[in-house]
């Protein structure tokens, strides 16, 4: 298949779709030819990632050779990895960080009751394990109500981290519109586990 190139199209560009199955690669070459590739989306024996191999087969590279990433002008991905890990609650433990009082407000919801008269009403299993409340709030407008206290997060989220949760959803009074308080980095209650030891080629 042809398409017309260009003037200044002189790099690869990927679209890529990755599934719970298979991952799709469609690539377009410098020339406008375009060419498509299926893959495992896990294959452990043949790669660690279905993405990045295709890329590398399409790009026609020998085991170990490093990508050209002056050669390529874009690569997209849309997934439905995370939506089905959510589906399948096989996502990581996650711990729920939310401002004090609300500790119960996910739980709580909405309060629908598309089946109003029935006696035995089982609610959704949440995707977090715990929650931690942050002494913090914002106002409507932007006004800091109280400023946020990172000292009285370390040993919460430590006793946390040491248990195995590695996973950690913020979710903070009017936050979506005043997000300095999510952007905090406070050293206080930052820690980094030591780095692997990397493995000789």
């Amino acid at each position: 298949m042809q398409i017309l190139r260009r003037d200044d199209a002189n790099e690869w560009q990927f679209w890529i779709d990755r599934g719970g199955t298979f991952t799709d690669v469609v690539a377009r070459r410098p020339d406008g030819e375009i060419i498509a590739k299926k893959l495992l989306s896990e294959n452990p024996e043949q790669y660690e990632d279905a993405a990045i191999q295709g890329i590398r087969d399409v790009l026609g590279l020998t085991p170990g050779q490093a990508i050209p990433e002056d050669k390529i002008d874009a690569v997209k991905m849309g997934t439905t990895v995370a939506t089905n890990a959510l589906l399948e609650r096989k996502g990581d433990r996650t711990l729920l960080l939310i401002t004090k009082g609300f500790r119960d407000a996910l739980r709580i919801g909405y309060q629908n009751r598309p089946k109003l008269f029935d006696r035995h009403i089982q609610l959704p299993e949440l995707l977090y394990e715990d929650v931690i409340e942050i002494s913090e709030r914002i106002s409507a407008h932007g006004k800091v109500i109280k400023p946020l206290d990172t000292g009285a997060l370390r040993q919460p989220l430590k006793a946390a981290f040491d248990s195995g949760v590695r996973s950690v959803a913020i979710v903070l009074m009017h936050g979506y519109r005043y997000p300095s308080h999510h952007h905090r980095h406070d050293a206080s209650v930052c820690w980094h586990r030591p780095s692997p030891p990397k493995h000789r080629q």
